[in-house]
């Protein structure tokens, strides 16, 4: 398949990885492939409603694995893996800003075609889907939020130690310390993250090269006054009341040491008509450390407001 100069295709990209992993993530996925040649990873699975998954820093579509064993029974999910992360490529040299992701992800709502979207999303996830959702509203219908922002607040100032020249660098891109301190931080749901579980979330990311991206999502933080994602951020905050009259899910770890209390009351002051569920034993990967609990919520949710 191909449009606007993209090619859309089968991949078999998931047989490589452990056989535990596969029960887990059981989907030949698919790739978009376009005129520079690299390939992003998506997963299209079932038919009927699109629901968009966009995953964050360090996960990949793994994190969305119970969704769309749930969803896909009468829903359309797809879920790509941002390029540099999960199944896709992982160039050296591509841009891995945040705008360059929502223009991919913009890419392949086009290729595909994608109309009446429930966007659902998490980490950084939430800022490049929205800002892809206000740049094509006209395609997107419902909302469902996990631990996110789509607007500026004050950050933990424990994320400057990760800038750090040299320090950075061998903690996340050398130990995957990212990866390793989102786990430990899964307050009282840690024995989630274990086996195969926690094979699934590392196995994309088992060299230097390979986890180049989660630095860059690092260094895309907007923590000194100057960084340029301040104004992406601003503008972006500026462009959601023209989404936030639709259908919105919020579903929240209130224990996440990034995503503080602070972003749920912005998104409660921004979402004024929205539905909240605040988990206080969750943190920030709540779909994990929640997901028999959240999974009958987006049910719920998407049978009170069909499309």
């Amino acid at each position: 398949m191909s449009a606007g100069g993209t090619v859309v295709q089968r991949s078999e990209r998931s047989a490589t990885l452990p056989a535990p992993v596969r029960e887990l993530y059981p989907w030949t996925g698919h790739t978009i492939t376009g005129a520079d040649g690299l390939a992003q990873h998506f997963l299209d699975e079932g038919t009927g409603p699109v629901v968009l998954m966009v995953h964050g820093n360090p996960t990949w579509s793994f994190y969305y694995r119970d969704m769309v064993r749930e969803l896909s029974r009468d829903h359309r999910c797809i879920v790509p893996d941002h390029m540099g992360c999960g199944l896709s490529d992982k160039p050296a040299t591509w841009g891995y800003r945040i705008p360059d992701h929502v223009d991919q992800l913009c890419a392949l709502i086009e290729a595909l075609d994608l109309r009446d979207i429930t966007l659902m999303v998490h980490d950084w996830g939430g800022a490049i889907g929205y800002a892809a959702a206000i740049r094509m509203p006209h395609r997107f219908r419902r909302f469902v939020v996990f631990n996110t922002g789509a607007f500026l607040l004050p950050l933990p100032a424990s994320l400057r130690a990760l800038r750090i020249p040299g320090y950075g660098h061998l903690v996340v891109q050398g130990l995957n310390g990212f990866l390793r301190l989102g786990m430990a931080f899964a307050v009282g749901h840690r024995e989630r993250f274990t086996g195969a579980v926690r094979d699934g979330y590392f196995a994309p990311y088992g060299s230097w090269a390979d986890r180049q991206v989660i630095r860059r999502f690092i260094e895309e933080i907007p923590i000194e006054a100057d960084h340029p994602n301040r104004a992406l951020l601003q503008t972006l905050d500026q462009g959601l009341p023209a989404l936030t009259g639709l259908p919105h899910l919020v579903c929240w770890g209130i224990r996440d040491w990034v995503f503080h209390p602070g972003y749920l009351e912005g998104w409660r002051e921004r979402l004024p008509g929205g539905e909240f569920h605040v988990f206080d034993d969750c943190s920030h990967w709540v779909v994990d450390e929640a997901s028999e609990r959240i999974l009958p919520l987006v049910r719920d949710f998407l049978g009170r407001h069909p499309l």
